[in-house]
C-alpha cells in the first residue's frame, strides 16, 4: 500500500503546486513559435490587402474636379495662338503688373509696421479692454473686404461724412477728401482690412513669450525701445514673416477692395481679368493674364517658404 501511494504521488502533483515551465539558456520562458500565434480576423486581413494609395484616391478627386480641372482649363484657353504676345505686348498689361505689385508690397509693409505696434501694444502694455480688443481681432477676420472699403467710403468718400461735416462747416461746394478714388486710397482700405491677419500670429507668439525676459532687460535698465527691439522683435520674427507672406498673396489677389473704391486710374491684374473677360469677352487674354498672377503668387509663396526655412521659422 505505501508502495502504491508513492507511485500515486510520483506521477501527480501535490496540489497547489504548478508545475514549472522549462527555461531558456538565458532564463527566459520559451516563447511561442511565429507559426503557432493566433492569425487576424478577416478585418485584419482585408486591412493588410487594400493598398495605400486606394485612400488618396477620394481627396485627390475632390481636388481634381473642384481646382485641377477648373485651372487646366484656364491654361488651355491662355495657350490660344498668339494670346501671350498680345498681352505682354499690351501697355495696359505692363501697368497692372506694376500697379499689382506695389500696391502688394507697400500694402505689406504697411500691415507689418502697423500690425506689429498694435500687437505690442494689446499684449504688453495693460489697459481696459485689452482681452475685448484681442477678441475683435478674430472676428474681424471674418469680415469681407467690401464691407471695410463701404465703411471707408461712408467716411471719406465724395459725399461721406467727413466731406459733409467740411462742406457744412465751410460752405464750399465740394470736401477736401477725395483720395479714395487714387491708389493711396485703395492703399488704405487694403492695409486696414490686412493689418489683423498680421496681428493675430503675432498675437499668439506673444502669448507664448516668457515675460522673465522682460523683467530682466527692464531691471537691467534697458528702455521701452530697446527691449522692442532686442528681446520682442527677434522673438516676433517668424510670425511677422508668416503674416507678411500671408498679406502679400491676398494683396496680389485682391479684387473687391479695388472695385468698391471706384479708384478709376487704378487696374491691378485681378481687375484686368475682370475687364478683359466681362467687359471686352476676351476670354483668352482674360486667361493669360489670370495664369500669370497665379505663377506670381505661387513663386512669392515658394520664396517665402525657402526663406523661411532657412531662418528656422
Amino acid at each position: 500500500m505505501a508502495s502504491r501511494a508513492s507511485g500515486v504521488d510520483e506521477r501527480r502533483p501535490a496540489t497547489g503546486v504548478v508545475p514549472a515551465l522549462p527555461q531558456t539558456p538565458s532564463g527566459g520562458t520559451p516563447t511561442a513559435p511565429a507559426e503557432q500565434l493566433p492569425t487576424t480576423g478577416a478585418k485584419g486581413e482585408a486591412r493588410r490587402s487594400t493598398p495605400t494609395w486606394v485612400w488618396a484616391l477620394p481627396p485627390v478627386a475632390v481636388l481634381a474636379v473642384v481646382f485641377l480641372y477648373p485651372l487646366a482649363l484656364v491654361v488651355q484657353e491662355s495657350l490660344a495662338p498668339g494670346a501671350y504676345g498680345d498681352v505682354f505686348a499690351s501697355a495696359s498689361f505692363r501697368e497692372a503688373l506694376v500697379t499689382t505689385v506695389w500696391l502688394a508690397v507697400a500694402s505689406t509693409v504697411g500691415c507689418l509696421v502697423l500690425g506689429f505696434v498694435l500687437a505690442v501694444v494689446i499684449a504688453f502694455v495693460p489697459f481696459p479692454g485689452g482681452k475685448a480688443v484681442s477678441k475683435f481681432i478674430d472676428v474681424f477676420l471674418s469680415f469681407p473686404s467690401f464691407l471695410i472699403t463701404l465703411a471707408l467710403l461712408f467716411l471719406y468718400g465724395t459725399v461721406g461724412m467727413a466731406n459733409g461735416v467740411w462742406t457744412d462747416v465751410t460752405g464750399d461746394p465740394s470736401g477736401p477728401f477725395q483720395f479714395l478714388t487714387t491708389p493711396w486710397g485703395v492703399l488704405l482700405a487694403e492695409i486696414t482690412y490686412f493689418t489683423p491677419f498680421v496681428m493675430r500670429p503675432l498675437l499668439a507668439a506673444f502669448s507664448q513669450m516668457e515675460t522673465a525676459q522682460l523683467e530682466v532687460a527692464s531691471s537691467l535698465g534697458a528702455r521701452p525701445l530697446r527691449i522692442v527691439r532686442q528681446v520682442i522683435l527677434p522673438e516676433a520674427l517668424p510670425a511677422l514673416a508668416a503674416g507678411g507672406s500671408l498679406v502679400l498673396v491676398m494683396c496680389l489677389n485682391e479684387f473687391g477692395i479695388v472695385l468698391f473704391t471706384g479708384a478709376k486710374g487704378v487696374t491691378t491684374l485681378p481687375m484686368l481679368v475682370y475687364s478683359k473677360a466681362i467687359l471686352e469677352s476676351d476670354y483668352a487674354a482674360a486667361c493669360v493674364v489670370a495664369v500669370v498672377n497665379v505663377a506670381l503668387s505661387v513663386g512669392l509663396y515658394v520664396l517665402y517658404r525657402g526663406v523661411s526655412r532657412r531662418a528656422g521659422a
